[in-house]
């Protein structure tokens, strides 16, 4: 059977999309608009996601680049990436009532990081420089961490005492990328200590391993979400470097470019950890109308971790916020 004559299939990964933490993130958006009322500020996109952004911004959200451009009086939420300390102390400042959204498994890093800076470590971030997420672990303990952006990067680092360095990660990193990176470091520094658990997210992880799985078998593998999502982006990464002949990531079915289809009978199809499965269908569908109507999930986890929402939704924050531009 001729590559042409084989029947067209599309290959779903699950896991995909939403993990726990931004499922709560988004959530917790939407629960404070209805309790609250719009307008509700959100201080960076909530999640690195256009569609959600536009979603809620169509609810009464209001996305700002900093707390400081909240005007007094008002409610302000922290994405699900985390911040540093001095963007709360922005806040208190600016008479803000505040909804902490960062997701759980970023805030074990952030105390990962001050218990660490505590017993006077050296901290080795390794990241990848300006994310949102680095940028709000660095501020725990400035004085204490160093970026490690890729193994290229060893080269460059320096430490006070090779006895005590501990390396800690951006959650959303490819796990691949990552083991290169301690390895680099390991070899520079042998008494390097790994932090009590890994800090690489489940679900970064789940759809890495679900990508790779796709990309032996699929001659072009799509991944939706955007181009500031950084698992997004490792994903398709991932996907070339575990063997699939092209892969690319879109937020929108449209942005697909139907060259892509030529010679190919089996396209893998998965989505970044912030991405809403609506997308996904879109995607599914605009394949069925050009004949990849047979679908086959291909399961490598099961994923059933939940977070409660932030424990700031069980107050009065209109009227906390009221009380704290009296004082």
């Amino acid at each position: 059977m001729t590559a042409t004559s084989r029947p067209k299939r599309v290959l779903l990964a699950a896991p995909r999309g939403y993990c726990a933490g931004v499922d709560r993130a988004v959530i917790a958006v939407e629960k404070a608009l209805e309790q609250y009322g719009a307008p509700i500020y959100v201080r960076h996109e909530i999640v690195h996601n256009k569609y959600v952004v536009q979603t809620l911004e169509k609810k009464g959200a209001i996305f700002v680049d900093q707390a400081t451009e909240v005007p007094p009086g008002n409610i302000v939420m922290f994405s699900a990436h985390g911040v540093a300390p001095s963007v709360h102390k922005e806040a208190a400042d600016g008479k803000l009532a505040t909804i902490d959204a960062t997701c759980p498994l970023v805030t074990k890093v952030h105390k990962e990081a001050v218990r660490f800076a505590k017993e006077d470590f050296d901290i080795l971030l390794i990241g990848h420089e300006g994310h949102e997420e680095v940028i709000g672990t660095s501020g725990e303990a400035p004085d204490h961490i160093t970026l490690v952006d890729g193994p290229e990067d060893v080269a460059n680092v320096t430490v006070r005492d090779e006895s005590k360095v501990v390396w800690l990660s951006q959650t959303t990193l490819s796990v691949d990328e990552t083991m290169e990176t301690v390895d680099a470091l390991k070899e520079k520094f042998p008494q390097l200590i790994s932090p009590p658990s890994d800090d690489i997210c489940y679900a970064t992880q789940n759809r890495q391993i679900a990508i790779k799985e796709l990309a032996g078998q699929a001659e072009l593998v799509i991944v939706v979400g955007s181009k500031n999502s950084s698992n997004s982006i490792r994903m398709v990464e991932v996907a070339k470097q575990a063997g699939a002949p092209d892969a690319h990531l879109v937020d929108f079915a449209s942005e697909i470019d139907e060259a892509w289809l030529e010679g190919v009978t089996t396209v893998g199809l998965s989505s970044g950890a912030s991405v809403p499965d609506v997308l996904v269908e879109e995607v599914l569908e605009w394949l069925s109308a050009r004949g990849y109507g047979d679908v086959e999930i291909v399961k490598t986890a099961d994923e059933s971790l939940t977070f409660s929402l932030p424990k700031e939704l069980r107050r009065d924050l209109r009227a906390e916020a009221a009380e704290l531009v009296k004082e």
